[in-house]
């Protein structure tokens, strides 16, 4: 309490929460603080038998202090890179398995299916040193990075971040129940057929599977899901069978409704799935449990026929109007989320947000004028890198795929790799037509190419000399150690000690400590068009939050990259939601937004 000596209750033996400490949770005008506070503020709400949880309004969080500043989001991990005199103990993981989770019964624990601190003293001491341990690393947490203050409005973000995760989201049990068993029916019938052509013991086996393949004259080093569909193209019989059940027993995206299984509340609600800050080099929010944010998309035409069947379990109906059942209930996953009863859902994203932000950031007046024409930009696109006009399903209509390949894998800087990434290939666009691809992009932004290297000029300068620079409304900082970028917004991107390196082609780099792909705290190299991305998107991120802020009354339920989730009364305005995201910022000014949606009994892609 106000920075004292650590106290540990003992409840497992009887001592009792102070009174105090009670009173304290239950007044909003007290902050309570905590490492990840969104654990202990739910558990407290339980523990302390509230029909509500404990209202975010007086609860900081010293992990989104912590990813705000550009560290992990793991109390071990910032207490390692911050270098603290008390860390956390490494022995928790076991003593948490042991205390906290149940354990096999056996003849020599009597039976037991839990420990209590009477089967192991000693290491229920060691538990209560481990957790006074991790609060005094969150208060040397606090201390570090005081002179750091998280802004208010981040803190209002959160507060709102957490009241969506408290409210919920609606899932189908009925539906998702069946999915579950209709998915296990499908496997089962898939596996047989399969076993019947291959007589492998296991055809999921992937070395029983090549060596199955190779048997048959096929040889390949790989079963993933690109190496599969590139064999269908010339596989011949019964190859291509197998390969195309092997394709449908490997749609992991169906394990979803087990997750949702997992994930829903006794209320039929699943809780708790964003994480406030998920991507610490743009704020930008993650996914939890369920992980709305990687959803497959829906395409089929009769997508409330094909839910019903699923609901109601009619699986002999399915397989007859359906080639691949796992296709079916992948598409239909999203159906799972629904609005209660007499209620809709509204769903509303932002049109293009990341192509505006940039066109505004570099000041590309010809994608301006798109925008404000509510013209399409891969068609636009087409036109100025081919100087030919360009309508989808007009004229020239073919070349405005090449505009949504170029538009979608150049704007940071992406080149041939970038375009074979997206897919281009596949697209039908040539190998040899794709330099010229990157070099009509590039010829017909030249404002935007511009941003790049004014950016990475300023992020090196400011690195090298330790001093402010600015374009292009950005500005850097160095301090303490910390390279910052103010955003218009006014909100800031850390970079934890910034130097400058040499890039594979000898040349200078900006160079950074930070959370790799691998998840692991190492040094990261970066450039203008990456530094040019984490603006781009941390700007969008700034955009979708100042739109929740404005909408925070119309029950949000869930966000997905620049989608936006309400459940809504009957009455309420489709056009009218669409028409607050889409008022501009005051920090933004000159920046055009358009949101566009539609109305749903269960969430989709329209």
């Amino acid at each position: 309490m106000d920075g004292g000596e650590v106290q540990v209750v003992d409840l497992a033996c009887r001592e009792k929460i102070p009174d105090e400490i009670i009173k304290a949770l239950m007044d909003d005008s007290i902050a309570k603080w905590a490492f990840n506070a969104m654990f202990e503020r739910v558990c407290l709400s339980k523990w302390l038998n509230l029909t509500e949880y404990l209202d975010p309004a007086s609860w900081k969080c010293s992990m989104i202090w912590s990813v705000y500043m550009g560290l992990p989001l793991s109390l071990e991990g910032v207490g390692a890179v911050l270098g603290l005199e008390k860390q956390k103990l490494t022995e928790g993981k076991d003593l948490i398995k042991y205390f906290c989770t149940p354990c096999s019964p056996t003849k020599s624990n009597g039976g037991r299916v839990r420990n209590l601190p009477e089967h192991d003293l000693d290491k229920w001491d060691r538990f209560k040193t481990y957790n006074l341990r991790d609060v005094e690393t969150e208060m040397s947490i606090k201390q570090r990075l005081s002179k750091f203050p998280v802004p208010k409005n981040i803190w209002e973000e959160y507060q709102l971040d957490q009241k969506i995760n408290d409210r919920g989201i609606a899932i189908d049990r009925t539906f998702v129940k069946q999915a579950v068993v209709m998915d296990e029916h499908s496997r089962e019938k898939l596996m047989d057929i399969m076993q019947d052509i291959t007589n492998l013991e296991n055809p999921n086996s992937v070395q029983q599977m090549k060596t199955w393949l190779a048997d048959n004259g096929l040889e390949t080093d790989s079963l993933g899901k690109k190496a599969v569909t590139e064999m269908l193209k010339t596989a011949s019989e019964p190859l291509g069978t197998v390969l195309e059940l092997r394709q449908q027993l490997a749609k992991s995206s169906v394990k979803k409704y087990t997750a949702m299984e997992n994930a829903v509340c006794s209320d039929g609600r699943a809780r708790g799935m964003f994480q406030f800050y998920g991507a610490n080099r743009t704020g930008r929010f993650s996914g939890r449990l369920i992980q709305l944010q990687n959803l497959p998309q829906n395409h089929m035409p009769d997508l409330e026929q094909a839910r019903a069947l699923v609901r109601s379990g009619n699986f002999d109906a399915l397989n007859l109007l359906y080639d691949s059942i796992p296709e079916v209930l992948s598409e239909l996953i999203r159906t799972a989320f629904m609005p209660r009863e007499g209620m809709k859902f509204i769903v509303a994203d932002f049109s293009a947000i990341e192509a505006r932000v940039i066109a505004w950031l570099a000041g590309e007046k010809w994608r301006i004028q798109v925008f404000q024409k509510g013209g399409d930009i891969y068609c636009a696109s087409a036109s100025q890198m081919f100087n030919v006009p360009v309508a989808k399903h007009g004229v020239n209509g073919h070349l405005r795929q090449k505009g949504k390949i170029a538009e979608l894998a150049l704007g940071y800087g992406g080149s041939v790799g970038a375009l074979k990434s997206m897919g281009a290939l596949e697209m039908g666009i040539g190998e040899e037509e794709l330099r010229p691809l990157v070099t009509a992009w590039r010829q017909s932004n030249p404002n935007i190419t511009k941003l790049w290297w004014d950016v990475d000029r300023a992020v090196k300068n400011c690195v090298k000399q330790k001093t402010p620079t600015e374009t292009h409304s950005i500005k850097c900082i160095y301090q303490s150690g910390i390279l910052f970028i103010l955003l218009p917004s006014g909100r800031r991107l850390a970079y934890v000690k910034p130097r400058i390196g040499e890039n594979m082609f000898g040349g200078e780099s900006v160079t950074y400590e930070g959370v790799d792909g691998t998840k692991k705290w190492e040094r990261i190299e970066s450039y203008g068009p990456k530094f040019v991305e984490n603006i781009v998107q941390a700007i969008s991120r700034d955009i979708l939050c100042h739109a929740m802020q404005t909408l925070k009354n119309c029950s949000i339920v869930a966000h997905v990259h620049d989608e936006i989730i309400i459940e809504a009364g009957m009455g309420m305005s489709l056009f009218a939601i669409c028409e607050q995201m889409a008022k501009t910022p005051t920090w933004a000014n000159g920046l055009l937004l358009s949101a566009d949606g539609y109305e749903c009994q269960f969430y989709q892609k329209d």
